[in-house]
């Protein structure tokens, strides 16, 4: 019998092994990024060359811990920054068991005002984790020491504890860059923060962009796509939404520049590596 229990020891002992490092080979060097399909929502995932993982906004519930189960290691259990684009619940309900079942390093939020009891529970633990807190103007940036560069470039000054008619466009608009690739996260910013971002200096070129608002009609305009002329394009929605998301017209300006388009609810999790 002690046999038998050493034989499935060692054989447990030695499938863990070879997991971490299939992990450890697979990420090692390189930038990974991640689509996680969430549903309607968005969360996102980029582990970097020296493998620190930055988890944008966290879906509308728990199927992100799936998610990230699914591509990390038993032993990755530390987010070395969480990112809040903005509170709605889509994007924000899935960060909180992500900060009780994992450690977090930093977090980076606008702190605008908003009235929400998810809104308030995350507050609340991400001053309990100890987390250091940044508040994103397009000042804030992140200089990773495998080459990695986090720009914000919305919102353009700090907007802590204002209230926003239509929060989508509080929404953090940042560019991720790795050696010559770039990848453009937009949050759910609508028209009307596209069209400064594009009358700004930000540079907004990029390989990869993640479809604003989950490809709805009310943002990616044609000029927002022009300045950033991107190959692919990622829409993360949920399969029969009853928004109808991602809108006709948002695909039909993606075909007019030659966009290559996937999408989580088609396609589930969708992962670039560079």
């Amino acid at each position: 019998m002690r046999k038998f229990f050493a034989y499935v020891f060692g054989f447990i002992l030695i499938s863990v092994l070879l997991a971490y490092l299939h992990f450890d080979k697979l990420a090692h060097g390189q930038l990974h990024v991640y689509f996680f399909d969430v549903g309607q929502g968005d969360s996102v995932l980029i582990k970097t060359p020296s493998d620190k993982l930055i988890l944008i906004d966290g879906g509308p519930d728990n199927e992100v811990l799936t998610e990230l189960n699914g591509v990390l290691s038993f032993f990755e259990r530390k987010i070395d920054l969480m990112v809040l684009t903005h509170p709605h619940s889509d994007h924000i309900k899935g960060l909180i068991p992500v900060l009780e079942k994992f450690e977090v390093g930093a977090v980076l939020i606008t702190g605008v005002a908003y009235k929400n009891a998810y809104y308030d529970v995350f507050l609340d633990k991400i001053s309990d984790e100890g987390s250091t807190i940044y508040f994103a103007d397009d000042n804030t940036d992140f200089y990773l020491s495998d080459g990695v560069f986090i720009d914000v470039l919305y919102p353009f000054f700090e907007i802590r504890d204002e209230t926003f008619e239509n929060l989508n466009n509080s929404s953090i608009v940042m560019k991720i860059s790795y050696k010559n690739h770039e990848v453009l996260l937009a949050g759910d910013a609508e028209v009307e923060i596209e069209d400064e971002l594009v009358l700004s200096d930000a540079d907004l070129d990029a390989d990869l962009f993640k479809a604003s608002h989950h490809g709805s009609k009310t943002a990616n305009s044609y000029d927002f796509m022009k300045a950033i002329s991107p190959n692919y394009a990622v829409i993360s929605c949920g399969l029969g939404n009853d928004f109808k998301h991602p809108h006709e017209e948002t695909l039909e300006t993606f075909s007019l520049f030659g966009v290559e388009v996937l999408r989580t609810d088609l396609d589930g999790r969708v992962e670039f590596i560079f």
